[in-house]
This record gives structure tokens, C-alpha cells and sequence, in this order.
């Protein structure tokens, strides 16, 4: 074969090899570059939405959202009881109030809404001079002020005074309870919740046998609370049903009665004589 042929024959094979083999390595590194950019953009792409999401919670506003003003006067109040339950009766201004429940990042126009709106009219806060206290139903500060709030109850016919409301009101309660002993006594309602009473002592006398008879004769099976209640009241004598729950009322349910017929207007009666009533059903062929 012609040499020259053979020549040109290699070098075609050789430019034929390198064209196709640089295209590929181009295309591949391409590619590389596209692929190592992707992430890239994911990244940043989940960064935005994640503080997208972080906005549209509303991480960035929740504290000047209507829930958390109302939390923080939640915990203010409860802080306020606590502290007068323990013995700490004197007042304090806002800032330490925010100091010791640890509200220091809250705004100043939520201070503001706690000092003009707030605290200023919440039944449980005692405002004086800009310093705010606990205010309780009945403010004890011993265990005789507790012993003559009973006995005046119990000289007024007001009945005795709930358990909840001597703790609310009277430091240290339970030490100042228990003290008092066997002068107060405690009876518990249908609801769970324990009332107080003064034991007047000198009512405790024996009572002669045959009165007793007497008064377990006459028969009450007759005699409804409600009766008693305005006889009482007729004698002057107040009842205690303040004290105890309230009762509820039974729903009597309606007895349906029979269907009332519905009468309707009639129409046409100029055509009285020539309409056919079909109710029955389509009239026989005379």
C-alpha cells in the first residue's frame, strides 16, 4: 500500500481520537460545576424558607402578640399572692415587680398597659402612690384577726367563710390554723371545698331527753328548702345558701302534644262548581 495513504490514514485516526475526547472532558467538567452550584442555591434556598418560617411563626413578634401581655400579668398576679401568702405584704413599684419575676425585656408600651390599664384594674392589686400589693377578699394578718372574722360570721348569720379565701388572705395559713385548734371547725360541701366555722363554746349544754323526742316528732318530710328559706326570712333570719354551690336548676323537656291541623286559604272559589277534587285519586268515567 502507497505510504502516503498510510500517513494520511494515522493522522486521521489521530484528529478523529482528540476532537471527541476534548469534548467530553468539557462537557464533564461542566456538568461538575453545575453540580457542585446546586447545593450552593439549595442552601440558601432552605436558609431564606427557614427564616421565612421563623417570621411567619411569629417568633419575631410574640412578644407584642395579646398573649403574652396577658402571661405576664398572669404571672405578676400569682407572683403578688405567693409573696403576700409567705409574709411579704409590702408594696412594690413596677420595676420590681419586673426585676424579681424576671420580666426585664418586655416594652415600654407594655409597662405602660401594666401601670394605666392592667394592674390598675385588676381586682387582686392594690394600687398605692405607684406601688402595687395583693389585694385578698379578707386581709388577715394573725391568727386572732381569723378568729374574729369567724365570729363575726357566725353572730351575723353569715355562715362561715371558705377554706380558699382564709389561705389567699392570711400568711402562713396553715401554721395559724392549726394553732387555733378545736376553736374553729371545718365542714367539707358536696364540691370538695372546706368552709370554716367558729365554734362557739358557749352553745355546747346538754339538752334534756324528752325535748329531743319532742323535736325528731314533728315531721319536715313535707317541707321543701325553699319553704324553709321564706319562712326563715319572714322571721327575720337570714339562710346560708350564699355559702354553699349552686343549685341547678332541672330542665323539664316540652311534652309534644298532637299536631295542630294547618288550615290554608282556598283559591278559585268562583270555580267551585267546576273543579274536581282528585284527592282520591283520578275520579271513575261515568
Amino acid at each position: 500500500m502507497d505510504p502516503a495513504l498510510l500517513r494520511e490514514r494515522e493522522l486521521f485516526k489521530k484528529r478523529a481520537l482528540s476532537t471527541p475526547a476534548v469534548e467530553k472532558r468539557h462537557a464533564a467538567s461542566d456538568s461538575g460545576s453545575h453540580k457542585r452550584k446546586k447545593p450552593k442555591v439549595e442552601k440558601e434556598g432552605s436558609s431564606g424558607s427557614k427564616h421565612g418560617s421563623e417570621s411567619s411563626n411569629g417568633k419575631f413578634n410574640i412578644k407584642t402578640s395579646s398573649g403574652y401581655k396577658f402571661g405576664c400579668l398572669a404571672k405578676i398576679v400569682n407572683y403578688m399572692k405567693t409573696r403576700h401568702q409567705n409574709g411579704d405584704t409590702h408594696h412594690l413599684n413596677l420595676e420590681e415587680i419586673l426585676d424579681e419575676t424576671k420580666l426585664l425585656d418586655i416594652s415600654m408600651k407594655q409597662k405602660q398597659w401594666l401601670m394605666t390599664e392592667a394592674l390598675a384594674n385588676n381586682p387582686k392589686i392594690d394600687v398605692r402612690d405607684g406601688s402595687y400589693g395583693f389585694k385578698p377578699k379578707y386581709n388577715l394578718k394573725d391568727k386572732k384577726a381569723l378568729l374574729r372574722l369567724l365570729d363575726k360570721h357566725d353572730q351575723l348569720g353569715l355562715g362561715g367563710v371558705l377554706l380558699d379565701d382564709v389561705e389567699e388572705g392570711l400568711p402562713n395559713s396553715a401554721k395559724a390554723i392549726k394553732a387555733l385548734g378545736d376553736q374553729i371547725i371545718f365542714v367539707t360541701r358536696p364540691d370538695k371545698k372546706k368552709i370554716l366555722f367558729y365554734n362557739d363554746k358557749h352553745c355546747q349544754f346538754t339538752v334534756d331527753e324528752e325535748f329531743q323526742k319532742l323535736w325528731r316528732s314533728v315531721p319536715v318530710d313535707s317541707i321543701d328548702d325553699e319553704k324553709i328559706d321564706e319562712y326563715l326570712k319572714k322571721q327575720g333570719i337570714s339562710s346560708m345558701q350564699e355559702t354553699g354551690p349552686k343549685k341547678v336548676l332541672p330542665i323539664h323537656k316540652r311534652k309534644k302534644g298532637g299536631q295542630k291541623k294547618r288550615n290554608f286559604k282556598t283559591h278559585n272559589n268562583h270555580l267551585a262548581g267546576v273543579l274536581e277534587d282528585y284527592t282520591d285519586g283520578v275520579p271513575s268515567k261515568k
